[in-house]
């Protein structure tokens, strides 16, 4: 017995790190104990410096690849479809045509201004210094302009599309409304409170950390800022459900690979990261159904011989986005993409 217990007690000392009998007798080992956690702790902290340099590697990664996708598509996405580069918003079961389709465009603008509950009559509580995070080609920012007369400021990761959209404000007599500039979402170089509008059309999908996105929205918003958010999104999981289904996850990360999307997140995840932020007048919708036409109708467009041609000319992340264009339409028929919005307003002050 006395053997069991001596043998139970050394397990013990080594699973725990106890010192046995002839080290709590020796100055040296009791000396020695401070570098063996400080050697543990070292060991530690180079670890986790190790991730986060991973990390920071995986992010640059990802968003290189998305300002290289965008320098080659948004060329393309203009010749065929215009200012704006997103999803229209569609009656449901609506039979549509090219120019229907832009029309949509626009009509996705309208309707998610009107969802945030901005007001269109009351000159004195209209935006008057909008930010566009993710702002393309610039089609959002200068039409928000224009509505409001207000000051617009886009931010994107491709220096191609700033280029575009500094040249389109130029060509629509709005160079002194709008301005845009290459920059992280997720580290805006903008101050506290500058904006009455933040607005976020379709890029919450590229961020690989959404809670430093919505905390940069909630940053730069101003007092009383109201904050749009349209993004893809998974299907919100039931109680019982802890992720996504395999087969769900694979289909997600097929689309994920050709337009460099990190990890999706549902419009449940979105609301609680509002609320942690302590955000008001928080809502949300799934739009899925009035963006049902879109990508049919981009398919078909690159079906064209203009479309063909002009994606041979783009480049491989163009047409390899192209070729998962199918896989959009299965997931929103499968339930498993949702278009979502979600809106807040920032407390006053």
């Amino acid at each position: 017995m006395s053997s069991l217990l001596s043998t139970w007690g050394s397990r013990l000392r080594l699973r725990f790190g106890l010192p046995t009998s002839s080290e709590r007798q020796s100055p040296a080992v009791v000396a020695e104990r401070p570098l063996r956690a400080s050697a543990r702790g070292t060991r530690t902290t180079v670890a986790r410096a190790a991730r986060s340099t991973r990390e920071e590697v995986e992010v640059e990664r990802l968003q290189r690849g998305i300002a290289e996708l965008y320098d080659e598509s948004s060329g393309v996405w203009e010749d065929i479809w215009g200012d704006h580069m997103h999803h229209g918003f569609y009656d449901s079961n609506a039979v549509v045509s090219l120019s229907d389709h832009r029309s949509a465009q626009i009509r996705m603008i309208e309707e998610a201004l009107r969802f945030a509950s901005l007001p269109a009559e009351d000159k004195l509580k209209t935006p008057r210094t909008i930010v566009d995070v993710g702002c393309g080609i610039g089609g959002s920012s200068r039409y928000l302009a224009r509505k409001y007369g207000a000051q617009c400021q886009g931010i994107t990761l491709s220096p191609v599309q700033v280029q575009m959209a500094q040249a389109l404000a130029a060509e629509q007599g709005l160079a002194d409304k709008v301005s845009f500039q290459v920059a992280d979402a997720l580290n805006q170089p903008f101050s506290d409170g500058q904006f009455d509008l933040v607005w976020s059309m379709e890029s919450g999908e590229h961020m690989p950390d959404k809670m430093k996105f919505v905390s940069e929205l909630a940053r730069v918003a101003a007092p009383g800022a109201r904050i749009i958010i349209v993004t893809w999104c998974h299907r919100d999981l039931a109680p019982s459900e802890e992720s996504l289904r395999p087969k769900e996850k694979e289909l997600l990360n097929k689309i994920c690979n050709a337009f460099y999307l990190p990890d999706w997140c549902s419009s449940a995840d979105y609301v609680d990261l509002l609320r942690s932020l302590s955000l008001e007048d928080i809502k949300a919708a799934d739009w899925s159904e009035y963006v049902a036409p879109f990508w049919p109708a981009v398919i078909k467009t690159a079906l064209t011989w203009k479309g063909l041609t002009s994606l041979l000319r783009s480049g491989w992340k163009t047409i390899k986005g192209a070729l998962v264009m199918p896989l959009m339409i299965e997931g929103y028929k499968k339930d498993l993409i949702k278009f979502s919005i979600i809106t807040c307003r920032k407390p006053e002050k």
